[in-house]
């Protein structure tokens, strides 16, 4: 299942897409048609915090749609705009730097390839859906970059998870481009203002549940601007994988529903290009990420 917050005719909703699928389910809509007691909330992150209830209630919402289909509950995808699956985090998002031996590299040499997790964090501001614009910011920045990311949503509350528990309080994947003001981010040495100037985490176009993703350790990925592909790895090639990340970050730190971590960039950024080509008004940037789908966003004043 692939579960979004659309908004049709001024009012936003939580769907699900079914894979291969142009249409979208107006999840409270159609739970009211199956039983006037509706119960699902209107925002993803209340449904992800009601845990396997809210998958119990959507499996069979699903299986009633697909025998009583209805253009009252059901959309066109072309005619809903969707928005970032959580809107508004419940706190910073958790970010994985350096976790690709080749950016680190890129980026410097052998020597900045990390021994343990390095963790920063964007602030919840900085969240944009797909097809939504990523602001230039050019009284604040001359060096706007790009990072495709494939990202975890947590579905399960816990602290001290160990690995072979992680990927069980994973509720699903989606997409983040960890927009990066370069030069903001040298010259305060820490991440969090180059990180998080308004519009800098586009994130979508959904959540897919952890269910449809056999391997997350295993997805190719790809980042292309203006047509060109600049980013092409797997998450294969992670240095520290999904579990560890989940494993580090919860030691001391409780993670819990709607948490989200983004697990770090391949190379190819426009800052570890000679010369450097970061992004400028007009650009379009498309992350794909292989069983999730495609993040496009354009760059604007």
């Amino acid at each position: 299942m692939r579960f979004v917050t659309a908004e049709y005719n001024g009012e936003v909703f939580v769907g699900v897409v079914e894979q291969g699928e142009g249409k979208v389910v107006h999840l409270r809509l159609a739970e009211q048609a199956v039983d006037q007691r509706a119960t699902i909330p209107s925002s993803l992150l209340e449904c992800i915090q009601q845990g396997d209830n809210f998958l119990r209630k959507v499996e069979k919402i699903a299986a009633w749609v697909k025998e009583n289909p209805s253009a009252q509950y059901v959309y066109d995808l072309a005619d809903v705009r969707l928005l970032a699956p959580i809107p508004r985090p419940p706190k910073n998002i958790f970010c994985i730097g350096k976790n690709y031996a080749d950016h680190a590299m890129e980026l410097g040499g052998k020597s900045d390839i990390p021994e343990h997790l390095i963790v920063f964090s964007k602030v919840p501001t900085t969240v944009i859906g797909h097809e939504e614009t990523i602001l230039r910011h050019a009284e604040v920045t001359d060096e706007v970059d790009y990072e495709g990311e494939l990202a975890v949503v947590i579905g399960k509350r816990g602290r001290a998870i160990r690995k072979e528990e992680a990927l069980e309080h994973v509720f699903g994947y989606t997409i983040i481009n960890d927009v990066t003001a370069r030069d903001l981010q040298e010259r305060h040495v820490q991440y969090l203002l180059g990180k998080s100037l308004d519009t800098f985490c586009p994130m979508g176009p959904w959540i897919v549940h952890r269910s449809l993703i056999e391997n997350p350790n295993k997805l190719q990925i790809e980042t292309k601007v203006n047509g060109e592909v600049r980013q092409k790895a797997s998450t294969e090639q992670l240095i520290f994988n999904i579990e560890t990340i989940i494993e580090t970050i919860s030691r001391g730190i409780t993670l819990e529903p709607g948490d989200i971590i983004a697990t770090g960039t391949p190379a190819g950024v426009g800052k570890g290009m000679k010369p450097p080509r970061f992004l400028q008004v007009g650009d379009v940037v498309e992350i794909t990420v292989e069983g999730i789908g495609t993040l496009r966003n354009k760059v604007g004043e």
